[in-house]
């Protein structure tokens, strides 16, 4: 059992209003950045999902990882298309798994490089996540369209370069199963078996890392300091590690927002993996405050204002939380680098940016490791 103790609204407030942070902003700050994460009923690390194995098959397949996937995900056999998923048959084939492959070239999802797709098994605390690769940012954005947007073209922001996809029906395994049963007979139907998982969705439901090979929070390498080589490797890492954390979070603590906490979580966790330390640098040009108390447009501090959009006082507020925030984080690591990284973990699970923001924050989160 992995336990720990959220602050409280009123020890909250006044870590803002200490900061000068106070009324009706400070209460939809609090409203904002109110901690989600439930603690773990199950020791960690976790065992694998039931999906795994399939996700292994896909990436030794013979035929190579395209085809394999065209051949057992509906997802794969429609374009994205305005509209499209309002369509009878776009909704028969996924909801329902039926049959696809008699539809033409030109009706399926297409792709600009296919063959460099690679599928590999990303260890974390909460088991292994298959992560689908494409070098292609155009590949990229058609992926997330298709695997989260139900082929839609809704924007995809340049800053984005990977996606944690969760709750995708994977009618490919479903088929396994159902072979392995010995198909359609008089006592088990194709019908009868589908009705038969609508109880049991992780039978038919996969989650699946999908990951660019473009630059972190679209930041080129000479802003990094860094050559395009070294800043395209740390960038994988920085991602892998990244969306790694956001599966830790749903799967084992119940949660995964778009919201600064996760994200403040998720980018300790890939900066750490790359850098070998907590740059709060990196942190701050990341999220476009690297001339704070500036902002810079097209930074991803904007992706997590909400819809509708917080209030303009509590964007400012929050822009204060997420720069101190980066500032304890770095204090923090620089003396408990050597604590387990489950530990700094469950810490920072457990914390809200008002505990990262508080003059003593990293005391406090070497509490919450015990």
């Amino acid at each position: 059992m992995v336990s720990f103790e959220i602050e409280s609204t009123n020890e909250r407030r006044t870590i803002l209003h200490s900061l000068g942070i106070v009324g009706d902003v400070a209460e939809e700050v609090l409203l904002y950045n109110k901690n989600p994460f439930q603690p773990s009923a199950f020791p960690l690390p976790l065992p694998d999902e039931p999906f795994v194995p399939f996700w292994e098959g896909i990436a030794t397949a013979k035929s190579g990882i395209y085809a394999a996937l065209r051949e057992a995900l509906s997802q794969f056999a429609f374009p994205v298309r305005a509209g499209i998923s309002a369509t009878r048959e776009y909704q028969a084939a996924m909801r329902q798994g039926d049959a696809s492959a008699h539809r033409s070239e030109a009706e399926r999802l297409s792709l600009n490089a296919p063959a460099a797709l690679t599928v590999t098994l990303y260890p974390t605390l909460a088991g292994r996540i298959p992560v689908l690769f494409t070098p292609d940012r155009e590949d990229f954005v058609t992926l997330v369209r298709a695997l989260s947007m139900r082929h839609e073209p809704k924007p995809v922001p340049s800053s984005m370069g990977a996606c944690l996809i969760t709750g995708m029906i994977n009618w490919g395994r479903v088929r396994e199963q159902f072979a392995a049963l010995g198909g359609e007979t008089p006592t088990l139907t194709w019908a009868a078996f589908k009705k038969q998982l609508s109880s049991s969705p992780e039978r038919y439901q996969d989650r699946l890392m999908l990951l660019s090979g473009g630059d972190y929070s679209a930041i080129p390498a000479e802003a990094m300091g860094l050559t395009a080589e070294q800043w395209r490797t740390l960038s994988q890492t920085i991602r892998r590690a990244h969306e790694g954390t956001h599966y830790v979070t749903l799967r084992a603590f119940g949660a995964m927002r778009n919201n600064l906490l996760d994200e403040v979580i998720a980018d300790y966790q890939g900066i750490v993996a790359a850098a070998g330390r907590y740059r709060a640098d990196w942190w701050l040009r990341f999220m476009g405050l690297e001339q704070y108390p500036a902002y810079r447009a097209g930074g991803r501090f904007e992706n997590y204002w909400g819809t509708p959009p917080l209030s303009e006082g509590a964007i400012e507020a929050l822009k204060v939380l997420v720069w101190r925030a980066g500032i304890t984080l770095e204090a923090f690591h620089d003396v408990y680098a050597e604590r387990p990284p489950a530990e700094r973990l469950i810490a920072l699970i457990g914390s809200t940016l008002e505990t990262l923001a508080a003059n003593d924050g990293a005391a406090r989160l070497a509490r919450y490791m015990g």
